[in-house]
């Protein structure tokens, strides 16, 4: 058997993935393009995937496929279509990036609701050496409790979060991305109505059709003047054209991103033309990246091969 993990620096170098040779032969690559995907792939049985696109023109001239699995729960760089025509089976790691996913979602939210970078910068600069209060509040920060949460993605990701922000005290409605969620404890509402009425919305939705650049300036132009935006899903959800300008033109409060539309972060980004850390916080893709859940990636992808082979 063949294998060929073609993005073995993706799950990082501190964690050890030679438990894969139990199956076969193992070439491993640091990282794989488009470009030269097919090469790597033509010989070989099974693959390991994360972000290079599994297709026609990648995977034509590779007879021997049985099997891609994903570094990772999303699709979105396979052809599911293509791949049922050749009886290539597909197996990704669900729910593994729960915990992790959600604890980033608060650790963004809470570096922007309490001003975290002001306030950072305001001891770290020696201005509260000479303050002539033992407490400095310039910058006003609120409460979590009684606020509205609203989450887009109702899924084990927005479950978890949506649980944490009711033991914060919040109110906490939903938008189904899908329209068939709907057996949940929470309130569901429509996509307009959960723009007017949250305070925080938090994005855990897929990326499909239905979702991309789901957040466009009119819907920013309709959430509160005060509201916190944060993205942990896909980036192209959001129209990052649209973002800057909400956050140009105060029509939200703050965002936090760990998602881009194109990662790495491309320099035309017009997000970048936002350098206050107080209205804009990005983090580069790392809310599912914490030690114990990349391993728990890796046993997952370790068992998904044992269980189809």
């Amino acid at each position: 058997m063949k294998i060929a993990v073609l993005e073995r620096n993706s799950v990082g170098t501190d964690i050890d993935v030679t438990c894969f040779e139990d199956f076969g032969e193992v070439t491993y690559y640091r990282n794989t393009v488009a470009a030269d995907a097919a090469e790597k792939v033509k010989d070989v049985d099974i693959i390991i995937a994360n972000k290079a696109p599994m297709n026609e023109e990648t995977l034509k001239d590779a007879p021997n496929v049985k099997l891609i699995c994903e570094f990772a729960t999303g699709f979105d760089n396979i052809d599911l279509e293509y791949c049922k025509k050749r009886r290539i089976k597909v197996a990704n790691v669900k729910d593994y990036s729960t915990a992790a996913v959600a604890q980033h979602t608060f650790a963004l939210m809470f570096y922007v609701l309490h001003k975290l970078a002001y306030y950072d910068h305001y001891v770290k600069s020696g201005a509260y050496c000479t303050s002539a209060q033992f407490s400095h509040f310039e910058q006003k920060f609120s409460e979590l409790d009684g606020k509205t949460w609203g989450i887009v993605g109702m899924g084990a990701i927005g479950k978890r979060v949506a649980s944490h922000a009711q033991e914060f005290g919040c109110n906490v409605i939903y938008y189904s991305t899908s329209g068939k969620n709907t057996d949940q404890l929470y309130e569901r509402v429509d996509f307009e109505e959960l723009l007017k009425r949250s305070d925080l919305i938090s994005v855990h939705a897929p990326l499909n059709p239905d979702t991309r650049k789901l957040f466009d300036r009119a819907a920013f132009e309709k959430m509160k003047k005060s509201a916190i935006f944060i993205n942990v899903a896909r980036g192209a959800i959001v129209d990052q054209e649209a973002l800057t300008w909400a956050l140009q033109e105060n029509k939200i409060a703050a965002a936090a991103l760990d998602v881009l539309d194109g990662e790495p972060m491309r320099e035309d980004n017009p997000l970048r033309q936002i350098q206050d850390s107080g209205k804009l916080i990005i983090t580069p893709h790392i809310a599912w990246a914490p030690k114990e859940t990349r391993e728990r990636l890796l046993d997952g992808v370790y068992e998904n091969i044992k269980k189809i082979l």
